[in-house]
C-alpha cells in the first residue's frame, strides 16, 4: 500500500553545479485561500472550511476503493536548481512528492508537516507536485503547500515571468465579460487571449473584455510578460454573456412530459385538459423506426389503449391553444425505449429531416432530447468533452445546431438526462475507458450546445449514489440528492480521468427533474423536502449543511416532472404544491 522511499539522504544532495534557490513559492493557490481547486488538477478534491492548518480553506481529498485522490501542480523551475517542499496534512496516509522524484507521506489525526528537497536535472523545465491519499482509506486533508525556488518562466527565455494560475469570470453582461487571475512575480503586464488573438493588454490582474455578443461563450487564456519575454499561457476560463432569448418563459417554470402515444397505467390526459399551471409540456415520444436509422416518428395514442384520444384536428388545436397561453409545447425524442444512435452522417441528415417533420407538422415550438439506455456511448480515446470524436455524440451535435439554425432564435432546446451520463462524469467518464463506456457522454453535447440549450433538468430519479462536489455520495430520496445533483451543473466540475473541466451553466438553463408520485419513478420526494432542496439552490438557504460551490442560483428555471398523466392520477399533489411555490421564488 505504501510507497517505498529512497534513501532520503540521497535524495537530499545537491548535485555538482547546482545552485540554491531563493525562497518564492511558485504554486497558485498554494493554500486553496480561493476556496476552490483552482492551480491544482484533483481526481477527487475539494476546498474545504474544516478542518483548515490556517486561513479559511483547506483541500479534502476522498481517497475511494478506486482512487487515491491525488492533486498536482505543475510549475516551470530552472535547471541544475535545489528546491525545497512542504506541505501541512492530516489523515492516515497523506502522501507528498514530486513526480518522478522523491517523496514523503505521514499518518496522522492532527495536522503536521511533511517536507523534502529535490534538485533539477540538467534542461528541466518543469516539475509537478502531488498530494494523495491511499484507496479506500478515507479522506485526507492539505494545507499551506510551498514549493520554494525560482520560477523558470518561459524555459525558452529564462527571463521571463512564469504562467499565470487559472484565470477565473468575475462577472458577465449582455456584451462584456471580466476576468482576474493571480499575480506572477516578475510580471509588468499581462496579456489576455482569445484563441491566438490578443484581447487585452493590461498592467494588473484584471480585465473585462467589451464588445461581445449576447448569449454568446467565449474561453481565455493569459500570459505574463516582462522586458525578457512573454510567459507560457494560463490555462482557459470560459464565460457566456448574458442576454440569451429565454423563449418567452417565466422566470421559474413547471415542466411536464405527457404521455401522447401511450397511456402507461395512468390513463391518457387529451392536451386541451392540461391545465394552464404548466409552461412547457414535453409530448411523449418520438422514437426512431431502429436504433441507427435517425428516422423518427411520432404517433398519437391508439384508441384500443387510449379511448379518449382526440383526433389530430383536435390535437394541433390543443396545441395552439397552448401557445396562445405562452405555453411551450415540444417533442421529446427517446425516452426508455427509443435507443437513437445517429452512428453516421446519413442517419444525422434523416434525424434532422424527420424531427423537423414532426415539428412543422404540429407548429411545435422546439425540442426535449431525452436519450437514454445506449443512444449515447463514448469510443475509448475520446477523452476531450470539447472536441468529442465518437459519432454518435459528433452527429448528435451537428444535428442538434442544424435544427437551432434552422428554427432561430425562439426555438425551445431541453435535455433530459439520467444522472449516469451527466455527473457521473465527475468520477467515471466513458472515454477514458476503465469502465462503462456511457458514464458522462451527454457533457460533450451538453457543452457544444450550451448557448443555444434553453433548460437542462436532468433526472434526480431512478438514479444510484452519485459522489457530490463534497466527494461524498448521496442518495435519492432526500433534499441533499437535488442540491448536489444542481450544484454541480451550476458550479461546473473536473471531468474524471481527462484534466478537464465541465464549465457550468447559467442558473435559467437549470431545472430540477424529480417524479411526479410514488409510482412515476424510483426517487419521489415529498412537496416540503423538494422545496428545501429548490430553496438552497436558489437562495443558499437550508442547505442541510451542503455548501453550495456554485453559490446561490436565484433564476433557476424551475421544476421539471415525469409525468402530467401520474400527478393527475394521484390528485395533481405535483402541480398543486409547486406552482404556487414558484411563483414565490426571487
Amino acid at each position: 500500500m505504501r510507497r517505498v522511499l529512497g534513501a532520503v539522504a540521497a535524495l537530499l544532495m545537491i548535485l555538482a553545479g547546482a545552485q540554491p534557490a531563493s525562497a518564492a513559492n511558485l504554486l497558485t493557490n498554494a493554500g486553496f485561500e480561493s476556496g476552490n481547486l483552482g492551480g491544482w488538477s484533483c481526481s477527487g478534491g475539494s476546498a474545504v472550511t474544516s478542518p483548515v492548518h490556517s486561513g479559511g480553506y483547506a483541500l479534502a481529498g476522498a481517497a475511494t476503493a478506486s482512487d487515491n485522490a491525488q492533486c498536482t501542480q505543475t510549475v516551470t523551475v530552472v535547471p541544475n536548481t535545489t528546491y525545497t517542499v512542504s506541505a501541512w496534512v492530516l489523515g492516515n496516509p497523506v502522501y507528498l512528492g514530486i513526480t518522478n522524484g522523491p517523496s514523503t507521506w505521514s499518518g496522522s489525526a492532527s495536522y503536521n508537516q511533511l517536507a523534502l528537497s529535490f534538485t533539477t536535472a540538467a534542461g528541466q523545465t518543469s516539475a509537478q507536485l502531488y498530494l494523495h491519499g491511499w484507496y479506500g482509506t478515507g479522506t485526507y486533508y492539505a494545507d499551506d503547500v510551498v514549493l520554494d525556488g525560482p520560477g523558470g518562466g518561459n524555459p525558452g527565455n529564462p527571463g521571463a515571468p512564469a504562467a499565470p494560475g487559472n484565470p477565473t469570470v468575475t462577472a458577465v453582461t449582455a456584451s462584456s465579460i471580466a476576468l482576474s487571475w493571480p499575480a506572477v512575480g516578475g510580471a509588468t503586464g499581462y496579456r489576455v487571449y482569445e484563441g491566438n488573438s490578443v484581447r487585452a493588454t493590461v498592467s494588473g490582474t484584471s480585465t473585462t473584455i467589451t464588445g461581445l455578443g449576447a448569449c454568446e461563450t467565449h474561453s481565455y487564456t493569459v500570459a505574463a510578460y516582462n522586458t525578457a519575454g512573454e510567459s507560457a499561457r494560463s490555462a482557459s476560463a470560459a464565460g457566456a454573456t448574458s442576454g440569451c432569448q429565454q423563449a418567452d418563459l417565466p422566470r421559474h417554470a413547471l415542466i411536464g412530459y405527457l404521455h401522447a402515444s401511450f397511456a402507461n397505467g395512468s390513463g391518457y390526459i387529451r392536451l386541451a385538459d392540461v391545465p394552464a399551471a404548466w409552461d412547457i409540456i414535453d409530448l411523449a415520444f418520438g422514437e426512431p423506426t431502429s436504433a441507427t436509422s435517425g428516422d423518427i416518428r411520432f404517433t398519437p395514442c391508439p384508441v384500443a389503449e387510449c379511448p379518449n384520444v382526440e383526433s389530430e384536428a383536435e390535437f394541433i388545436a390543443a396545441i395552439r391553444a397552448k401557445q396562445a397561453q405562452g405555453k411551450k409545447v415540444l417533442i421529446s425524442i427517446g425516452g426508455a425505449n427509443g435507443q437513437v444512435q445517429l452512428t453516421t452522417t446519413a442517419a444525422r441528415d434523416t434525424f434532422v429531416r424527420s424531427v423537423s417533420a414532426i415539428i412543422d407538422k404540429y407548429g411545435l415550438d422546439g425540442l426535449d432530447v431525452d436519450f437514454e439506455g445506449h443512444s449515447l456511448y463514448l469510443n475509448a480515446g475520446d477523452t476531450d468533452f470539447r472536441n468529442p470524436t465518437t459519432p454518435v455524440i459528433v452527429n448528435l451535435i451537428s444535428a442538434l445546431r442544424t435544427l437551432k439554425s434552422r428554427y432561430g432564435g425562439r426555438f425551445v432546446l431541453t435535455m433530459a438526462p439520467e444522472t449516469f451520463f451527466v455527473q457521473v462524469g465527475y468520477q467515471f467518464y466513458g472515454g477514458a475507458g476503465g469502465g462503462d463506456n456511457r458514464t458522462g457522454s451527454y457533457l460533450p453535447v451538453i457543452h457544444a450546445l450550451r448557448d443555444a440549450l434553453t433548460v437542462l433538468h436532468v433526472q434526480d430519479y431512478n438514479s444510484g449514489p452519485v459522489m457530490g462536489l463534497d466527494n461524498q455520495y448521496h442518495t435519492m430520496g432526500g433534499a441533499d440528492f437535488p442540491i448536489a445533483m444542481g450544484d454541480m451543473l451550476r458550479a461546473g466540475f473536473p471531468v474524471a480521468g481527462t484534466g478537464q473541466t465541465f464549465p457550468g451553466l447559467r442558473d435559467d438553463q437549470i431545472a430540477v427533474g424529480l417524479p411526479a408520485a410514488v409510482s412515476a419513478g424510483n426517487g419521489y420526494i415529498a412537496p416540503g423536502v423538494v422545496q428545501q432542496a429548490v430553496n438552497c439552490l436558489a437562495r443558499n438557504q437550508n442547505c442541510g449543511g451542503y455548501t453550495l460551490r456554485g453559490g446561490a442560483s436565484p433564476g433557476i428555471r424551475g421544476l421539471m416532472t415525469w409525468s402530467v398523466n401520474w400527478d393527475r392520477y394521484y390528485g395533481w399533489e405535483f402541480q398543486n404544491s409547486h406552482r404556487p411555490f414558484l411563483n414565490g421564488l426571487p
